[in-house]
This record gives C-alpha cells, structure tokens and sequence, in this order.
C-alpha cells in the first residue's frame, strides 16, 4: 500500500502553522528546497505542499488522503471531506463590509447591490438565506480596495483583526460564518488507522495549547485551600519534600485561568510556583 499522503499549504502563514503542527505532534520532515514531497521520519506518511484552496478538491478526489487548510475553503469548494479535527488557530469571520459612511444597516439593504468577494459560493448562500438578489463580482485578489474603485457596494472578505478595513474605511455590515483551521480527510482513504492516529497526535497539540502546568510548595496543613484553588484535570500530583511538613504539587490548569491561579495560590502560602507551556497531552 502506497503511504498516507497529507496535503499542506506550500507557502504563507498558514503553511507554517501546518508545519508546526505537525511537527509538534511527532510528524517530523524537511522540505528540500521547493520540492512539492517531503517523507516523514519513522511513519508511512508523505507530505505534500499544494494551493490552500486546491487540498478539499484534491483530498475529495483521493490524490490527498488528508489535508490541513482552512474550514472557509471547504465551504467554498464544495467539497465532499470529512472534517477530522478543529486545530483552534487561524481563526477568522467571513463577513459582508460596506463603506463607514453608508447608510446601509442590515442584509436587505444589498438587493440590486455590486458584491465584490473571493468567496462567491458561501456569499450567494448567504445572500439567497436572506432572500437577497445582488450581483457578485468574482475576484481572486484583495477585495477591499474594490469600493473604492467603483467596482462594488460592498465585499464580502475575511476578517481577523479589523485593521484592514479601517485602513479602507469599511465597516462590518454583518458576519456570514466563523472560520478556523482544520484537518480533514478523504471518505475513501485506506488509511483510516493511520489517519485516527494523526488526528489523535494532533488533537493531543490542539489541547495542549489551552492548559498550562503549575507547580508550587506550599505547608501540608494548607494543601486542601490549594487544592480548592487548582483542583487539576483529575487530581493534582503531590510530592514529599525533605522538610516533612512541606510538599511539592504539579496541577494541570487551564491557561486562561493560569495567572489568576498562581496569584490565589500564593495568598494561601504556596511558594516557588512555576508555570510551565504543555507542548503535548493526553487527557
């Protein structure tokens, strides 16, 4: 049997994104210069860096078995993949912008409308969801500029930060879909071992990255104050020290509670706390 073929963006940020990934899930490989294939160490597994808008075609097809790109891009394609795994980065909104200084308020206001978008599928499902009748214009580069330009009314783009807009003095009209990177996979692969086993590593990497790990001292008489600030995933792992009257604890923790933890923490007597990244995990 051939082996398991992944599909990775071949250049920008979303390529290195994919690449650390997978790296951080065991999935170790270097690209020779601009080769399209790269093998993974000590797996059957073949990496291969195409278009980020080709991988839900080509993993529909079967030319991929899996691939990691943007969940936007399959809804955009069309493409019949399973979704394996949500991988939390690269999240974004896709949503329909108008000039700040238009009077138009809501989806209604674009009847008869000029759309300019990258992404005229998911736009003109949006629009016939709303009961809207507009004119898309199918671009394949930067939309924004297209009002401007007298092209368009409006667009229908992908927002992060919100930075470009202003820049382009447009405004959120209103939010078509939330969007992240994902990892999917081909209904006909023969891998699908192999594949649970990747989805597996990777979802190990995609956890990782909302726990931290504490480790503190603190008396044994005030352990159950402790342990009632940062009770851990199943329970905290407690260890003797040389003074018997104190112990050392390693707790799980959420990252996003991490910094407010330590601080209640160290108000019940806990010293030297230590906070620590979790690169991988297994819960």
């Amino acid at each position: 049997m051939k082996n398991l073929r992944i599909g990775i963006p071949s250049k920008g940020r979303l390529s290195e994104i994919a690449i650390d990934l997978l790296n951080q899930a065991g999935l170790r490989f270097r690209r020779q210069d601009r080769s399209l294939f790269a093998r993974v160490q000590d797996m059957p597994v073949d990496v291969t860096f195409l278009r980020t808008d080709d991988i839900p075609i080509l993993c529909q097809e079967g030319a991929i078995d899996a691939g990691i790109t943007g969940s936007d891009l399959i809804d955009e394609s069309g493409a019949d993949v399973d979704v394996l795994l949500p991988l939390g980065v690269g999240r974004c909104r896709l949503a329909v912008c108008v000039p700040e200084a238009s009077a138009m308020a809501s989806a209604s206001d674009l009847n008869g409308r000029n759309i300019a978008t990258s992404f005229p599928t998911i736009t003109n499902h949006y629009l016939n969801s709303k009961g809207v009748s507009a004119h898309t214009v199918e671009l394949s580069g930067s939309v924004e500029v297209m009002v401007a330009l007298g092209i368009a009314d409006a667009i229908t783009d992908i927002v992060e930060t919100g930075s470009t807009l202003a820049a382009n003095k447009l405004r959120i009209l209103e939010t078509m879909g939330a969007y992240e990177t994902v990892l999917l996979a081909s209904r006909t692969s023969p891998h699908r071992e192999l594949l649970d086993r990747i989805r597996r590593r990777l979802e190990g990497v995609v956890i990782a990255k909302s726990y931290s790990l504490l480790e503190y001292n603190i008396r044994r008489d005030r352990l159950p104050e402790a342990e009632s600030i940062a009770p851990g995933f199943d329970s905290p792992t407690i260890s003797s020290l040389e003074d018997p009257t104190l112990c050392s604890v390693k707790v799980m923790v959420r990252s996003s509670e991490a910094i407010d933890q330590m601080e209640k923490l160290e108000a019940v007597g806990a010293s030297a706390i230590l906070m620590t990244d979790i690169v991988n995990c297994r819960l």
